[in-house]
């Protein structure tokens, strides 16, 4: 158990690759806390952060399921204290909450920008600003955020997607700078980079995924997408390194194939 006696917050983590990483961090012996928005179902994505900690908690792992909005700082403090008070301690922060809105830049209004940014880069600033008490008192931590193929690539991808590509380019910069300031505190921080990846969310915004050359949205084919329960297990992985042996890396899948071998979602099979 690579993550005994460890605690983790995942944000995003009533579906897609925030579940699939709360699932591969609990497998790995930690305990979990799912923050996000749906507590209920009924929208046009399923999942819940209900649903999400009673399959932690089926894994044999304590989790706790708190309603989120990380944009709120006032929300995002709550949910930090509430994770103390239950475990006494943060050991790791996934900051993986996000959305965006697909469009050319005329078409953006100023309340969907100013949102883009808010939920993805200010609330990887206030989660992360939140945990650092209790990392700094351990003298150790790992904080992964979430970036994007879409921070460096310039194709439209996803039928125009300017606001959550500079969303994910600040949050590179964000994870260099703030790698070389926790150094001192052994607190790794780390982004993961993932490609157009199977998600819930990918397959609402594609749903002819697969069937064409490239998809309504300008995703490549679904036969080409990244597994979430590969990011899962390479964010487990990533989350026993200290600052000293991997901080500051933005981590492609090809980059973490070069670090730890190649996983299948559920182990290793180096």
């Amino acid at each position: 158990m690579l993550l005994a006696n460890k605690v983790a917050i995942v944000t995003g983590a009533s579906r897609g690759l925030g579940k699939a990483i709360a699932l591969a961090l609990a497998e790995e012996g930690a305990d979990v806390v799912v923050a996000a928005r749906t507590v209920t179902e009924g929208g046009p994505l399923p999942g819940t952060i209900n649903q999400t900690a009673a399959e932690i908690e089926a894994l044999g792992r304590h989790s706790l399921a708190v309603r989120t909005s990380v944009s709120s700082e006032q929300e995002v403090e709550q949910m930090v204290a509430e994770t103390i008070d239950r475990f006494g301690r943060v050991d790791i922060l996934v900051n993986n909450a996000g959305i965006g809105f697909y469009g050319t830049l005329p078409q953006y209004t100023v309340k969907r920008w100013d949102l883009v940014l808010s939920v993805n880069l200010r609330g990887t600033f206030l989660c992360t600003k939140a945990v650092l008490p209790s990392m700094m008192e351990l003298g150790s931590g790992s904080i992964i955020n979430l970036s994007s193929v879409l921070a460096r690539s310039l194709r439209s991808g996803l039928g125009g997607s300017i606001a959550y590509g500079v969303s994910k380019a600040a949050i590179e910069r964000f994870t260099r700078g703030l790698a070389v300031e926790l150094r001192p505190h052994n607190i790794a921080v780390n982004a993961l980079c993932p490609s157009y990846t199977d998600t819930d969310g990918l397959r609402f915004l594609n749903p002819d995924g697969g069937r064409r050359k490239r998809t309504t949205m300008g995703a490549p084919p679904a036969s080409t997408w990244q597994s979430p329960g590969m990011w899962g297990r390479y964010a487990a992985l990533v989350a026993t390194q200290d600052a000293r042996s991997l901080s500051g890396k933005i981590l492609t899948e090809a980059r973490l194939r070069k670090l730890f071998g190649v996983v299948d979602g559920s182990r290793i099979i180096k």
